[in-house]
């Protein structure tokens, strides 16, 4: 589960860079959801709560750092990656189509 969790942390911090990078906003080498959320432009910033940042924030070092925390429990890891999957709809939506097409 720690990994799950390690993984739509990353989702999200993706998504949201490429909403800054979309927009012409430079951003820091971070993980920190919250710092990253912040610099996102209000009409496009997705949806999520302070504890969603927080959590989100603290799986970047979960799996990089085994042993330091107990094991995330399942119910936990289910809901960050609803958590992900939304994000991910949300600023697919956003996105050029063009951004969005794989390549051949």
């Amino acid at each position: 589960t720690d990994t799950v969790c390690f993984h739509a942390q990353q989702c999200v911090e993706k998504y949201l860079k490429a909403l800054l990078v979309l927009n012409g906003v430079s951003f820091p080498k971070t993980h920190d959801i919250e710092d990253i959320l912040a610099l996102v432009p209000a009409p496009c910033r997705p949806d999520l709560s302070i504890d969603d940042q927080a959590r989100l924030t603290n799986y970047a070092t979960v799996a990089c750092y085994p042993g330091g925390q107990p094991p995330i429990a399942l119910a936990e890891a289910r809901c960050a990656v609803s958590t992900a999957r939304r994000v991910r709809r949300d600023v697919r939506r956003l996105l050029p189509r063009q951004a969005l097409r794989r390549p051949l």
